[in-house]
């Protein structure tokens, strides 16, 4: 990857409409905090989205997520290579998967996985000269981090028109000021989920009075 035109870090979510992020795919996903939603997603499905989800997986070429994510697909997508899903398995396979964890001692199994999070500023300055779309999916704990300190590039997020009121969210307190841009018109299926695709500006929040 050339320095003049270095990589992406894309960070692609499943959000209910009042934030919601955590365990949308099953109900063992995520229920800490005794989050009792897990598995909302399968419950609201979007067969119209499909389509999205597979373009915006066009130009991957790593994986970066958190250690609960990188569990759930590590035990999924390598036995999922054929068939329906099977695109999205052998992409999964074939690139390379880097797992944000503080721990030195943490055995990864997938072929093509290995471990960041020493330095995680210059470890996303490193994948950015290497790669050129990283997508960070899911991970939403890990993905706080990254809103926190501004390491990404592009926000997708598919918004279903569901309230579940508790669990974590896309945004807590630790996200960085910022002003983001739509990159391009929301796209929205018959099931009324919305898809939102922006990417992040140098410019942040400013503030004065309306009107005057």
């Amino acid at each position: 990857m050339s320095e003049d035109a270095p990589g992406r870090i894309l960070i692609d979510l499943f959000s209910t409409l009042d934030g919601v992020a955590q365990g949308p795919g099953g109900v063992d996903e995520d229920t800490s905090g005794g989050f009792r939603f897990s598995g909302w997603q399968a419950g609201y499905p979007s067969p119209g989205m499909g389509a999205e989800v597979d373009e915006g997986m066009r130009g991957l070429d790593a994986l970066l997520l958190g250690r609960r994510t990188y569990d759930i697909f590590a035990s999924y997508w390598p036995h999922h290579t054929d068939g329906e899903e099977g695109h999205i398995g052998r992409l999964f396979d074939a690139v390379p998967k880097y797992v944000a964890s503080r721990n030195p001692d943490l055995t990864l199994e997938w072929q093509g996985s290995s471990r960041v999070g020493d330095d995680l500023a210059a470890e996303i300055a490193a994948l950015r000269a290497a790669h050129r779309e990283v997508h960070v999916i899911g991970s939403i704990d890990f993905v706080h981090t990254l809103l926190a300190e501004g390491l990404f590039d592009e926000l997708n997020l598919w918004i279903y028109p569901l309230l579940l009121g508790r669990g974590k969210k896309v945004f807590d307190d630790g996200a960085l000021p910022a002003v983001l841009r739509l990159r391009e018109p929301p796209v929205v299926d018959e099931a009324g989920v919305l898809l939102l695709r922006y990417a992040r500006t140098e410019r942040t929040p400013e503030v004065g009075t309306f009107g005057v």
